[in-house]
């Protein structure tokens, strides 16, 4: 199995000390597990410049998309992401919001609906459970089966030792995760989760070609046969979720005639 772990910090402090916990637990629990890193301070990612190039025209489109695409690829390779970011006033940091910025298109378009993850985050005092909180929302909405939050309280600017209550809950996390990984079980979707992909599902409807405002978003749906499910059919959905789901398809479908996003 393989494991990516992206450190969305400019350097390596509380959050990356506690990362390695978790990666030499992971370790203990299975020894062939592999390992890539991404460190977004590394990679000379420009700023997002809200172009909305791939929302219209597809992710290919994005200015930086010679730097965005290696990310996609290696999320894609992995059976486990491990998103690392410390806590900047209840918040993550500029560089791993930006990265999240440039994926956000997949919120109108999920995609990794066979992924886990887990989310680490540590904070001088308070605000980690919010920043796990919105990570975590952000890959469920981009397609993600499961997420795990680690949110630590370290009471240390990057002098951080951790205590042996955290580092069981480094360990219990990793066996969690690890279970998760090792399964293989894709778990039936939140009620938001499956609200969400059938607004945008239904939405897609009024942005394909021919229409004024034709956007990817419209074909991507069609492409990947996405349209005619109520979630990704590798996804157990119960009758009540379909049924659910179908609604609010229904919804997004007659919003979308009267609601029209505009591009220029």
């Amino acid at each position: 199995m393989k494991c990516l772990i992206i450190n969305g910090s400019c350097h390596k402090g509380n959050t990356w000390r506690l990362t390695e916990l978790v990666k030499e637990d992971l370790l203990a629990l299975d020894a062939t597990l592999e390992f890539d890193e991404i460190h977004l301070k590394d990679i000379d990612l420009p700023y997002c410049l809200g172009c909305s190039l791939c929302f219209r025209q597809g992710h290919t489109r994005c200015p930086h998309n010679n730097v965005v695409q290696g990310i996609i690829d290696k999320i894609d390779e992995c059976d486990g992401l491990i998103f690392a970011a410390p806590t900047f006033n209840m918040h993550i940091p500029a560089v791993a919001k930006n990265l999240i910025d440039h994926l956000s298109f997949m919120l109108h378009r999920p995609r990794y609906f066979d992924k886990k993850a887990l989310i680490i985050s540590t904070t001088g005092a308070v605000g980690a459970k919010d920043a796990t909180k919105y990570v975590c929302g952000t890959l469920i909405g981009l397609g993600f089966n499961r997420c795990f939050q680690l949110p630590i309280s370290a009471i240390s600017y990057n002098d951080y030792q951790p205590s042996e209550k955290h580092i069981r809950k480094c360990a219990d996390m990793a066996k969690k995760f690890y279970n998760a990984l090792k399964s293989e079980k894709l778990h039936s979707p939140s009620f938001s989760a499956v609200m969400t992909y059938n607004l945008f599902r239904g939405i897609s409807r009024h942005y394909t070609p021919g229409y004024q405002y034709a956007t990817y978003d419209g074909t991507y749906w069609d492409e990947t046969g996405l349209v005619k499910t109520a979630y990704s059919p590798q996804v157990p959905l119960p009758f009540y979720k379909m049924f659910y789901g179908n609604l609010f398809y229904w919804i997004g479908k007659n919003i979308s005639k009267r609601l029209v996003v505009t591009y220029k």
